[in-house]
């Protein structure tokens, strides 16, 4: 795929009606005070489509999740967010959750002071059910095994499994995963990539931001790059994935 190609893409994204998808962004523009940080960004996503969504370090890949998720920073001026007809951009981050949207952030947030099950049952307890305890506890046989063990004081791949397993405990219709194999030993990643990949056949939604573009890409349908704030490439991961050029250009590998 060539830039020219991959800049039509962007363009197409931008045209697109935003509440015909299941999920999309139109020209979705967030900042931290008077810093511009996301700037112009529209994607959209079919039902059960994996998007990996890449770019170095500052590019703005957690600002745009953080942004979806409707938290207080950044702070959304312009632009619309949706899901399933839903207008994202003019909730509240608790209203968000309650349609489906569940952010797994990078540095987990478990509560301390609950054990495993403890936390997974507190995340049921919001409108909208999502997977029962038997249930996860069959898709994370690691966290059945611990779940009278405080969560803080898990592994950090077992913190990491019980953050993703308390999305799901909610009602669940977009996955936003940020960096979910930061941190961890290579081990820990083939096996958080093997849950990752049950949830891709079980059909959830998901945008992930991942540094390991190539596994990323691997598990994805779609791909975006952000360069500056700025959707730089969309498209196929597959095509992005065979293409030396842009992968240089924009990722460095």
């Amino acid at each position: 795929m060539t830039v020219a190609v991959a800049e039509r893409a962007v363009e197409e994204a931008a045209a697109a009606d935003p509440a015909s998808a299941f999920f999309a962004m139109r020209n979705v523009q967030s900042f931290y005070g008077e810093s511009y940080i996301v700037q112009g960004v529209s994607l959209e996503l079919r039902k059960g489509e994996i998007l990996a969504l890449l770019g170095r370090n500052g590019a703005g890949k957690t600002s745009t999740l953080r942004t979806i998720a409707r938290t207080v920073a950044p702070e959304l001026r312009s632009g619309e967010i949706w899901l399933e007809n839903q207008p994202i951009h003019k909730m509240k981050a608790f209203q968000a959750a309650q349609t489906g949207i569940q952010l797994v952030p990078e540095d987990r947030r478990i509560i301390p002071g609950l054990t495993v099950e403890e936390n997974l049952t507190l995340a049921r307890v919001a409108p909208g059910h999502g997977w029962e305890l038997d249930r996860i506890y069959s898709h994370f046989p690691r966290l059945a095994e611990r779940r009278t063990q405080e969560g803080v004081t898990l592994s950090g791949g077992e913190q990491q499994m019980l953050a993703v397993a308390r999305a799901l405990a909610r009602e669940v219709k977009l996955l936003l995963l940020d960096e979910p194999y930061e941190g961890l030993a290579p081990v820990i990643v083939q096996e958080i990539e093997r849950i990752l990949y049950d949830i891709r056949e079980l059909g959830i939604t998901t945008i992930i931001v991942e540094q390991n573009a190539v596994a990323a890409l691997r598990l994805s349908d779609r791909a975006a790059i952000l360069d500056s704030g700025e959707i730089a490439f969309t498209g196929i991961a597959k095509e992005l994935l065979d293409n030396p050029e842009l992968l240089d250009e924009y990722l460095a590998i």
